[in-house]
């Protein structure tokens, strides 16, 4: 083996080893993180249900579709879903990397480029929202009963990671990429990245609205662990 081979398969080497390394350090930290528990507020009246929703890896927001406070549905009309089934009374909302979810419809369509910028942070994104009949709890739905302080503070961290137009309404994102016939997509402010994920968000959700969270996470599974049937 000449040296210029035997120096670059050294190289190589070193390079997937430090890759490996911290990838093991970042699953370390989140395993941790995710299960410090950022506790709820005290004594807050039970008012208004939300829920925690996952379907194995992604973390949605559940909110009723109307209530004094907000009319999501002003917003996030009936008519942007294919169904427009206006009597769908629940709302779920999950943020998260636009090409995900507009070119990933499974994980064999993943690409590399779709991949690359969402784990750096270099892509766009975008809310999806599902309008839901009616809610079941079980173990990949948990309901939260929350004040209508805490909503209004909920309610106020969400709009904020929406896009506006120049008239202060959500940009609707027109596309056939729909998930089903209640769904449809906005576009949202903020990167997606390794350390800030659809999770990630969901769980600031919960601290935003003083309820159980994770330090920090970036999988649903610490969330869930919070609110596990007692």
């Amino acid at each position: 083996m000449n040296r210029t081979l035997k120096n670059t398969l050294i190289i190589l080497g070193k390079s997937v080893l430090a890759f490996v390394i911290l990838i093991l350090l970042y699953l370390s930290v989140e395993y941790i993180t995710a299960r410090i528990t950022v506790k709820k507020e005290p004594d807050a009246p039970e008012e208004i249900a939300i829920y925690i929703l996952t379907n194995g890896v992604h973390t949605d927001i559940v909110m009723p579709a109307k209530t004094e406070q907000m009319d999501w549905t002003q917003e996030i009309r009936y008519s942007n879903t294919l169904a427009n089934d206006t009597a769908l009374p629940y709302l779920a909302m999950g943020w998260g990397d636009k090409g995900f979810y507009l070119e990933t419809p499974e994980w064999s369509d993943l690409k590399a480029s779709v991949a690359f910028k969402a784990v750096f942070g270099l892509g766009n994104t975008a809310i999806h929202a599902t309008y839901y009949k009616t809610m079941t709890e079980g173990a990949r739905c948990r309901k939260i009963m929350i004040s209508e302080v805490q909503y209004s503070r909920l309610i106020s961290y969400i709009r904020k990671t929406f896009q506006t137009d120049s008239s202060g309404h959500f940009k609707h994102i027109v596309t056939n990429a729909n998930y089903g016939r209640n769904d449809a997509f906005y576009e949202a402010v903020g990167s997606y990245s390794l350390f800030g994920t659809c999770n990630t968000w969901s769980n600031n959700a919960l601290k935003a609205c003083g309820q159980k969270a994770c330090l920090w996470t970036a999988f649903d599974t610490g969330i869930f662990l919070k609110y596990k049937p007692e």
